[in-house]
């Protein structure tokens, strides 16, 4: 009798397994509108595993089939408690601690985006919602889950709501990780990688005026505030070439700040082993924080954001700590 109970249980086994759906299986787009769980959600509580064993690819990617994101409607921001999981502050990834704002009213900032896509579709995000990389959706270092922003693609104007509800992007120099739907609506995908600004919005307030915002590709580059030379190389005026091509092209710069000092001599000092390492232009800019005189040490402008990674490593090896972007 127990011999035939373990077959029957081999057979209900082997039933199960049979319907299960095989690693690495491309995840079809279901239709935007569909509000079903997302078909790709694991059989297992992926936090159980470790973060080599957690996702059926080892690579992230854009579904198999292309999605018209003009059809997917922008989500409307509306008040919701705080969620129980991904709030907590400060917390630690990969040796690095961070802290989660109290409140995301008035968070303005600029900087890197990412996206991420069918890799982590239908897995947990840190808010413990599974991810759907079809929702206009974000993941935020600082942001309290959920909360709502609109982020705008500096290169090129477009704008999208999104809803922050996951943790990262765990990266050097990225502010934020868009969802697939969001990257595409803005252009981030399949690009990559841009330059954006995130903006806080509070459910039930006007939102503000985000033409400025929006059209910043098609202002000239604004003059830098005072800045005190490095050396010959830095202090030299750029040649009107590059300067017509500057306002022809009318880009968002992309810089890479060293540190702020409260002290000159520990700005210039900070700046002259930076050109002594030949990184490229650096200046000290001088700048107004909370009433307070500070003095900011920039490496460029950057050709790009490769650039932007490439030097940030540069910078940690010189001792001089984490560069962070900034975007003018």
């Amino acid at each position: 009798m127990r011999r035939v109970w373990l077959l029957l249980a081999l057979a209900l086994l082997t039933a199960c397994a049979g319907n299960k759906a095989k690693p690495g299986r491309a995840v079809a787009p279901r239709p935007p509108a569909a509000s079903a769980a997302p078909e790709s959600a694991p059989s297992a509580p992926e936090t159980s595993l470790s973060q080599a064993e957690r996702y059926r690819q080892a690579h992230d990617a854009g579904p198999s089939e292309t999605i018209d994101v003009s059809k997917i409607a922008e989500p409307e921001p509306k008040t919701e408690p705080l969620s129980r999981y991904g709030n907590r502050s400060p917390y630690s990834v990969l040796g690095r601690t961070y802290q989660v704002l109290p409140t995301s009213q008035g968070y303005v900032e600029r900087g890197i985006s990412s996206w991420y896509g069918n890799k982590f579709h239908g897995y947990m995000t840190s808010s413990f919602e599974p991810y759907d990389m079809y929702k206009f959706s974000a993941a935020h270092k600082s942001l309290p889950l959920p909360s709502w922003a609109r982020v705008t693609n500096l290169e090129t104007g477009k704008s999208v709501i999104v809803r922050v509800n996951d943790r990262g992007p765990f990266h050097d120099n990225r502010l934020i990780d868009l969802s697939y739907a969001a990257a595409v609506k803005i252009g981030v995908w399949p690009k990559g990688t841009g330059l954006v600004e995130v903006r806080a919005l509070t459910p039930g307030e006007v939102e503000p005026d985000v033409r400025a915002a929006a059209t910043v590709a098609k202002t000239p580059p604004r003059p830098l505030p005072r800045t005190t030379p490095v050396d010959a190389r830095a202090s030299a005026p750029a040649p009107a070439t590059a300067l017509a091509d500057a306002n022809a092209t009318q880009q968002p710069r992309i810089y890479l700040q060293v540190g702020a000092f409260g002290e000159q001599n520990n700005a210039d000092r900070a700046a002259q082993r930076v050109a002594a390492a030949g990184l490229g232009d650096v200046r000290v800019v001088e700048a107004s924080v909370n009433g307070r005189s500070v003095r900011r040490v920039r490496l460029g402008p950057l050709r790009d954001v490769d650039e932007a990674d490439r030097l940030t490593q540069e910078i940690r090896r010189l001792g001089l700590g984490e560069a962070r972007v900034a975007i003018d």
